[in-house]
């Protein structure tokens, strides 16, 4: 018995020598392994989901692309990082037509406007879903993939203001006005007003909003969704739509189609990530973007 258990020892021994000798060998096999898989990880950028789970970030705060509510009511989400708070909105929508199609669970984290492409940058996000404009500036810090919808730039004003009957651009001069923080409304557009008393730039769409309902200002700039989330929840303000008219902002037509085009951003180089988005909203038209628009406009809290 005990000339067996030696055998078995020494049988033992010489698989476990065996083994060490085969982990001894692998490194000098790794430089051709290693060398045939490059190509495929060139980009050194994660598509994120590979969790299955989509992480945007948004403000939850610039309806009708996006908001915060109380409860999951009209297919809310829950926002991961403000306990008992859900997003909702245009964004929201756009985001759960995207996960669906592609067998993911939605994420959303609320993230203030100049942290949101930062975010993406740093891998703190996937993307951003939030109404953004692809404009030339953004897309050296980011990738776009979309459109997802098309806006046109539009004024608001009151509608007993006497800026209320203008027909362009040129009747809006000498008038007090904003637009939000880090916009091509704010920086390219009222400066094209002759004589405007340029206020300070809101940080956020709802302060602009305010600076416009507690008469801080006679009109703002702003894009047509959000300008109709406006006057769907303050019925006093009245939409200036100058578009297609020599009154209109001038821009050269690549400008323009930047800044009414709406993306959502990823992080430089996310190849998978951009084709799985697109293969979602290429099967959507213009037709459809503005059917989801108004129904997101319809139950933003503000309009009931």
């Amino acid at each position: 018995m005990k000339k067996f258990l030696s055998l078995l020892m020494a049988l033992a021994m010489t698989l476990s020598l065996a083994a060490c000798g085969s982990k001894q060998e692998a490194p000098a096999q790794a430089p051709a392994d290693t060398s045939t898989e490059a190509p495929a990880e060139s980009s050194g950028v994660s598509s994120g989901v590979e969790d299955g789970v989509l992480t945007i970030a948004m403000e939850c705060a610039y309806a009708p692309y996006n908001w915060t509510q109380s409860d999951d009511s009209n297919g809310a989400v829950p926002i991961s990082n403000v306990p008992g708070s859900y997003a909702n909105g245009y964004d929201v929508m756009i985001a759960k037509k995207i996960c669906e199609a592609n067998g993911w669970e939605l994420e959303v984290i609320q993230s203030d406007w100049d942290s949101l492409v930062p975010g993406v940058q740093t891998g703190t996000f996937d993307a951003v879903i939030a109404g953004q404009s692809m404009t030339a500036e953004r897309a050296e810090q980011v990738d776009f993939a979309g459109p997802y919808f098309y806006a046109t730039i539009v004024c608001v004003t009151k509608a007993d203001s006497e800026f209320a009957n203008a027909t362009s651009i040129s009747d809006l001069a000498g008038g007090s006005c904003t637009a939000q923080i880090a916009t091509i409304w704010y920086d390219q557009c009222l400066p094209q007003i002759e004589g405007a008393n340029i206020q300070t730039a809101a940080e956020t769409a709802p302060a602009m909003l305010m600076a416009l309902e507690t008469d801080t200002v006679d009109f703002i700039c702003t894009d047509m969704p959000t300008a109709q989330g406006a006057v769907a929840a303050y019925p006093d303000m009245k939409i200036l739509d100058f578009s297609g008219t020599d009154g209109d902002f001038q821009f050269s037509d690549e400008v323009r189609a930047e800044n009414v085009n709406i993306g959502v951003s990823l992080m430089k180089g996310n190849t998978v990530l951009k084709e799985a988005i697109d293969s979602v909203l290429s099967t959507m038209n213009v037709d459809d973007f503005n059917s989801m628009m108004e129904e997101a406009i319809s139950i933003q809290p503000l309009s009931e």
